[in-house]
């Protein structure tokens, strides 16, 4: 089984490659579609990794948590 930190390191890089890549066709295309839902994508993926890491109201994040 994958550790959870495992997965948000590949969460933080997929997003810095979606950035990256929607910075790379901007420049070669001029405002195409696909570097703006690019864009799109990597707002989603850092939602998400916000979810699993800052803590809730019981002061615990979602990655700490122990299932009961």
């Amino acid at each position: 089984m994958i550790a959870a930190d495992t997965v948000l390191s590949l969460l933080v890089l997929v997003c810095l490659a979606m950035l990256l890549g929607a910075y790379a066709l901007w420049r070669r295309q001029r405002g195409s579609k696909q570097a703006a839902l690019m864009l799109v994508l990597a707002a989603v993926v850092a939602a998400n990794i916000a979810i699993w890491v800052v803590p809730g109201s019981g002061g615990k994040a979602l990655v700490s948590a122990k299932p009961d």
